[in-house]
């Protein structure tokens, strides 16, 4: 039997802190397809899209996929941008009502709106007015997902990714479809329950790679082979959203009784509280890191500004780490600046010249850093096109907009226009800096780069520029949060419970952002 499945990706990850809000063309600039555009774009990558097409196929579904949206991290969503792009799913469900057996959706987990603190769970809270509660949904996660109780009650089947760096998003996306098939076909009732620990987020952001994140997740696995255990997703969290359900969470998908997942997940929720001291990172100012840099190594260290990840909502402009660069005059490169204005400026110049530019800064000096006033030398030009090759997004074809590169001292730097965080070599090669041969590498990333970077470098060293996305949450004022909360709150029982007590039985709207 073929089963007609609608398909569908909203993803953004919204840092409620930012002046910048998402319209519609921050989607545009890097993923706003219809229908059979967006699979062919997406058709063999590394995403969840790939994966639901990988099971259409492999079950003879008709997918009808109405739309791919997604937006870099940055402020919140207006509320124009959300509507023109949940109004297209929503009129796709109508027409298709009364042929559907499932839908499959690729979400974030921790989109926040203008007018709403869960952009996923209104979503999933219009599909369910139109198709009823009969229609199965799966819903797939980032892992840095806020998960909310709406989430929850209203998809069956919830999956997150189990990497940070993210390089199983198509592997998540065919579980999502595989459970989302048998539940069409009648084999399994999906349900999914979550318990959430009073923590902003996981104490290393969700690295697995290293850290005591990695057993969690190899329980998370391990259990997923336990009778009527269909998935289990340990969510890291994105701390950055002043919103009323935030944190990390255990999420169990299962059939049969909830009650041996309900402890399950309640313990490793525990397990995850009783390791928020476990660091992995240790954070240095620019200076330190750049002085620590210069000791001898055969091969680049890279150095990350975690504060400045646009992959978090930073505004990938602060300078306080390339001003550290300047000053020690090493053989290093920097990518990126978002700068659009000096990126603009100088696709008028031609390379060789020395132009005087007015470099970064400019959003919110006071997260990150100060414009620096410079004389540089032009070394390129471009429309910033550039094909991935690395882990995580190999194939795909991307735009920094408008990109210069220039060259201050010995310090190689990417002005681009477009928010992209730093995540593979060819975001240097195809703009004729090889990192490879450096002595520094910097780049605005939290983890991300490391998939592509770590193989090329001796040490890797993180830094803390005080951008809008640094690591030090006591440096954010929340309105929202339900209190006490760690690391906010110093004496913070454990209690899983206390984001339910707490919730208030109406959504608040966001006031005006930091």
């Amino acid at each position: 039997m073929s089963f007609r499945v609608l398909s569908a990706q909203i993803m953004h990850e919204s840092n409620s802190f930012s002046v910048r809000l998402t319209s519609l063309d921050q989607f545009a600039d890097l993923i706003l397809l219809h229908g059979e555009e967006a699979l062919n774009a997406l058709d063999g990558t590394n995403t969840e899209v790939a994966g639901f097409l990988d099971v259409a196929r492999e079950k003879s579904w008709e997918l009808v996929h109405v739309i791919s949206a997604h937006a870099n991290p940055a402020g919140c969503v207006t509320e124009d941008a959300f509507e023109a792009i949940t109004k297209v799913v929503e009129e796709a469900a109508r027409r298709e009502r009364d042929r559907l057996d499932g839908i499959l959706l690729a979400f974030h987990g921790a989109m926040v709106t203008t007018h709403s603190h869960d952009g996923e769970g209104e979503i999933l809270e219009r599909l369910r007015t139109i198709v009823g509660r009969d229609i199965p949904i799966a819903a797939t996660l980032d892992l840095h997902a806020n998960v909310t109780r709406r989430m929850c009650e209203l998809a069956d089947i919830l999956v997150s990714y189990k990497t940070y760096p993210h390089i199983d998003m198509r592997i998540a996306g065919r579980h999502a479809g595989e459970l989302l098939h048998r539940t069409m076909a009648g084999e399994i009732k999906p349900h999914t329950l979550f318990v959430r620990p009073p923590m902003l987020e996981d104490a290393n952001g969700g690295r697995t790679d290293v850290g005591p994140l990695v057993a969690l997740m190899d329980r998370a696995s391990a259990y997923e082979s336990e009778p009527n255990v269909l998935a289990v997703s340990v969510n890291g969290a994105f701390p950055y959203a002043d919103i009323d359900e935030i944190g990390p969470t255990i999420t169990v998908t299962y059939t049969g009784d909830p009650e041996p997942h309900r402890q399950f997940a309640e313990e490793m929720a525990k397990s995850m509280w009783d390791m928020r001291h476990d660091l992995v990172n240790r954070f240095l100012s620019p200076e330190e890191a750049v002085t620590s840099a210069l000791t001898g190594d055969d091969r680049p260290v890279v150095i990350a500004d975690y504060a400045d990840n646009p992959g978090a909502g930073g505004y990938g402009d602060a300078t306080n780490l390339l001003r550290a660069l300047i000053a020690a005059d090493s053989d290093a490169c920097l990518c990126p600046i978002v700068d659009p204005e000096t990126a603009l400026q100088l696709q008028g110049a031609t390379p060789g010249d020395r132009v005087s530019i007015r470099l970064g800064g400019k959003v919110n000096s006071s997260f990150g850093g100060e414009p620096l006033e410079l004389t540089a030398t032009l070394l390129s030009v471009s429309d910033g096109s550039y094909t991935c090759d690395g882990p995580m997004y190999a194939g795909m074809r991307m735009s920094f907009g408008p990109t210069a590169v220039i060259q201050v001292g010995r310090v190689q730097v990417v002005v681009v226009t477009k928010l992209h965080q730093c995540h593979d070599l060819q975001q240097f090669l195809a703009f004729g800096i090889d990192p490879r041969a450096k002595k520094i590498v910097a780049v605005k990333s939290m983890q991300h780069f490391r998939a592509a970077f770590e193989p090329i470098a001796s040490r890797v060293l993180v830094c803390d520029s005080g951008a809008l996305a640094s690591p030090d949450l006591t440096n954010f004022t929340f309105h929202h949060v339900p209190r006490p909360v760690y690391p906010l709150d110093s004496g913070t029982p454990y209690d899983p419970e206390v984001f339910v007590r707490n919730l208030s039985s109406e959504k608040s709207v966001l006031g005006n952002p930091a």
